[in-house]
């Protein structure tokens, strides 16, 4: 089969012929409908997440079709599925509390193990996994995997956001596209922030209220001012050091920051003002996935047509742009992802 293959950090992925996946006794074999790329595959190319190594095929936001189906899988041949990132053991006492996406045996595809830059990508524990919905393309619902499917944990869970609440979104990319039009059908007033003009008025067209140039570094102030006080809820949705500050200072008093953007290499550690969370009485909150039990919650709030999430899918790609998309990323990219649906060029 066709694979994208990491060879060398920060050089285009290696588009070479590798031998099928075996099918998991537990789990089974997909032929990948389509594979989002997204920002943590990118932290892996350029060699800052330290579990990504070179020979690692990546890809981790995937839907695809069963072709074999282990002795022991819940699905069969045929079956469409979507897989989240975190494949939980649901044993653990973890899992037995229902937050499996902090399982403590983690199955990883496209971190660890091979993931779906490939035409087939093997499955274990394939009782994390959800049926595709009728109607629903195959490149949303690879979109659905990582960034919306957190986005929702984050807002629903984590943060509890409510109704009429002010919601702060910093970085529009795919997540911080993801939290604002989930926040929005939510109920809540949201607030964008980013550097990027092109992305400011994407979000603008898509229903956020307020759209803050943050290039500046007086977004903070001018959230306070727009919500005449701060926002309730703050989404960081990059894990850069200027935005966790701006997110943690833009709150009123009892505000909630969620971390959604991964902070690894060089900004896995960085400081904080923590006076402004002690003396705003702040909630941080850290968030990363979704247990997959609460797919019906989300798949559901999109049958319903209560958010439309399509806007997030930028463009449609083959297998052999994976490494340009990848690349992309070093700079300030445009609104949306690109998710792969052709494997064969």
């Amino acid at each position: 089969m066709r694979a994208a293959v990491l060879r060398t950090y920060n050089e285009d992925l290696s588009i070479e012929d590798v031998a099928m996946p075996d099918c998991p006794p537990d789990g089974v074999v997909l032929r990948v409908l389509a594979c989002g790329i997204c920002r943590s595959d990118w932290h892996g190319w350029v060699g800052e997440h330290p579990r990504v190594k070179p020979g690692q095929i990546g890809g981790h936001e995937y839907c695809g079709e069963v072709v074999e189906a282990g002795r022991e899988a819940t699905y069969a041949v045929g079956d469409r599925l979507i897989a989240p990132f975190i494949l939980s053991c649901g044993n653990c006492p973890n899992c037995r509390s229902g937050a499996s996406n902090t399982c403590l045996d983690q199955r990883l595809p496209g971190f660890v193990e091979p993931g779906a830059f490939a035409e087939y990508v093997a499955v274990p524990r394939d009782h994390n996994l959800a049926r595709l919905p009728e109607g629903m393309s195959p490149a949303l619902a690879a979109a659905l995997g990582c960034r919306v499917t957190t986005a929702w944990h984050a807002l629903t869970d984590r943060a509890a956001l409510k109704p009429g609440e002010w919601l702060a979104v910093h970085g529009t990319g795919g997540i911080g596209l993801a939290a604002m039009l989930l926040g929005r059908a939510i109920g809540a007033r949201v607030i964008v922030t980013d550097i990027v003009p092109e992305k400011l008025a994407h979000a603008l067209s898509l229903g956020a209220e307020h759209a803050v140039d943050a290039s500046d570094g007086e977004s903070a102030s001018r959230i306070r001012e727009i919500t005449g006080g701060g926002a309730h809820v703050s989404v960081e949705a990059l894990g850069f050091p200027a935005t966790v500050a701006a997110s943690l200072a833009c709150l009123r008093p009892l505000g909630r920051h969620v971390q959604v953007g991964l902070p690894v290499g060089p900004h896995a550690i960085q400081p904080i003002n923590l006076n402004t969370v002690y003396m705003g009485n702040l909630a941080i909150y850290g968030t990363r996935g979704m247990p997959s039990w609460r797919y019906p919650s989300l798949l559901s709030l999109i049958d319903s047509g209560a958010v439309d999430l399509s806007p997030i899918i930028a463009r449609e790609v083959a297998l052999s742009d994976t490494g340009a998309e990848l690349a992309a990323f070093n700079g300030p990219m445009p609104p949306g992802v690109a998710v792969i649906t052709d494997f064969l060029s």
